[in-house]
């Protein structure tokens, strides 16, 4: 039979709670002061440099570990670096980094439960088997691993942070599917003839992509905390690309040397960061748990 849209009704309540997700969304104080940070951050990051037109990149050799000045509003590093400047461009990768990686290990891990719990028998289990393989290995592992192998790049490190956070949706996504998969509509569905990609991408994934994209806000913080933290090893991007991890290591040198300017700021931006998304997931957690409930 050829493939037919099966339509089911909403009732008069379930009609009316659908306009108010922003409003239960942004009832928290905490969520608009999350919103409002992460904005922040991304105009610091994005539209910052189009205003402060100071390089990131180019050295000023004469004015080398200076403190803040009129010229330099957050002093220079070790090699004379504008550290404005490097802090701005630095949230850009780190952002960057951040979303794609998430981006791609809520695809991927989406696509891979799914195939899962649709499949069943033997292959799920050896599915399954796999990811619990990999969740035993510690995360930090493998993302040394692959940055120790490959010369590290924005694309490279997208990927190794994406091959790690996958693991986590893929199983949250087969556990809701193997809930809804025996619904009525469902069973409705596959008795008129639909093809199990339109049951899977149609009736299945609408009712999980909020929790989907609860654990994908909050993945992002932890791709930008990762990719920090391998910069802050010497495995992150390779100079003379800044970013908030390799700034926070190069200022530790100096913690001892009154070079304060070197080590807070981008210690801050990426508590900033972690603060902000975290209010996000938490308020998009709200905003559908209450619609659910």
């Amino acid at each position: 039979m050829s493939d037919q849209t099966i339509t089911i009704p909403m009732t008069q309540e379930q009609a009316s709670e659908r306009p108010n997700f922003m409003h239960r969304f942004w009832r928290l104080w905490s969520t608009r002061m999350g919103v409002l940070l992460f904005l922040g951050l991304v105009l610091f990051s994005f539209v910052g440099p189009l205003i402060y037109r100071e390089s990131a990149i180019l050295p000023h050799v004469a004015h080398t570990v200076l403190p803040p000045s009129a010229r330099f509003p957050l002093g220079t590093d070790s090699l004379g670096h504008n550290v404005l400047a490097q802090l701005m461009v630095g949230g850009q990768s780190s952002l960057e980094v951040g979303f794609l990686a998430a981006a791609v290990s809520m695809i991927f891990g989406t696509f891979y439960g799914m195939v899962s719990a649709m499949v069943g028998g033997w292959l799920d289990a050896l599915m399954m088997r796999v990811v619990d393989a990999m969740m035993t290995i510690p995360s930090i592992f493998i993302l040394l691993f692959l940055n120790a192998v490959f010369r590290p790049n924005l694309f490279l490190m997208i990927f190794v942070l994406a091959s790690t956070s996958w693991l986590g949706v893929s199983r949250l996504v087969r556990g809701e599917v193997l809930v809804i998969k025996n619904q009525l509509y469902l069973e409705a569905a596959q008795a008129i003839g639909t093809r199990t990609w339109r049951i899977m991408t149609r009736y299945m994934l609408p009712n999980f992509l909020g929790t989907v994209l609860v654990a994908s806000t909050l993945s992002v913080a932890d791709g930008i905390l990762a990719m920090a933290g391998l910069s802050f090893l010497g495995l992150g991007l390779p100079p003379p690309t800044p970013n908030w991890g390799g700034m926070l290591s190069d200022g530790l040198n100096y913690m001892f040397q009154n070079g304060w300017w070197m080590l807070y700021p981008p210690g801050i931006m990426i508590l900033l960061s972690q603060v902000s998304i975290n209010l996000i997931g938490d308020g998009l957690r709200g905003a559908i748990e209450t619609r659910q409930a």
